[in-house]
């Protein structure tokens, strides 16, 4: 009997890119585990705060060690560059900036970020504005620090568009 292999990929890009999107539709397609980075990278504080990068390691070697297939997705390239070694397959979503925007108004509400979509809406403004710095800021969520995580990498990788 052939054996199957499972799939390990990261999809990474800009806020309003379609990394969830085309993370679930991957995992449903493939059968694999789906992780969104945002679900482990911060703390439950208001304002909300990073976990420490050993915390979040922990979480995902944790999920690498429930998973034999898997989608991780998330725009914190620190923290994919903890997984990079172990996937397959990566997939950045260079979007240009005003179609992340449109993308991010037409956002439906994400119940695990948000405590209702009135929430969700009231931090657009500020989301936008992050959106639109995407090229010109220097830190983990920078297209800066994802073109150098995309070409670090040696296994099999796409950018659209």
């Amino acid at each position: 009997m052939k054996e199957v292999k499972l799939h390990k990929i990261l999809i990474f890009g800009n806020s309003g890119s379609g990394k969830s999107t085309l993370a679930k539709q991957l995992s449903g397609d493939e059968g694999i585990a789906h992780l969104d980075l945002d679900t482990l990278a911060w703390q439950p504080t208001e304002p909300p705060q990073r976990k420490s990068l050993e915390q979040s390691q922990r979480e995902i070697d944790a999920f690498l060690g429930r998973n034999g297939g898997w989608v991780i997705e998330g725009c914190y390239a620190d923290l994919l560059a903890f997984v990079a070694d172990a996937a397959d397959e990566m997939i950045f979503l260079d979007l240009p900036v005003e179609n992340c925007i449109a993308n991010a108004r037409r956002r439906l509400w994400e119940p695990h970020k948000y405590p209702s979509k009135a929430a969700q809406d009231a931090n657009l403004d500020m989301l936008i504005d992050w959106i639109a710095a995407y090229s010109t800021r220097e830190d983990e969520f920078s297209r800066t620090a994802h073109e150098a995580l995309f070409l670090r990498f040696h296994g099999r990788k796409q950018r659209y568009p």
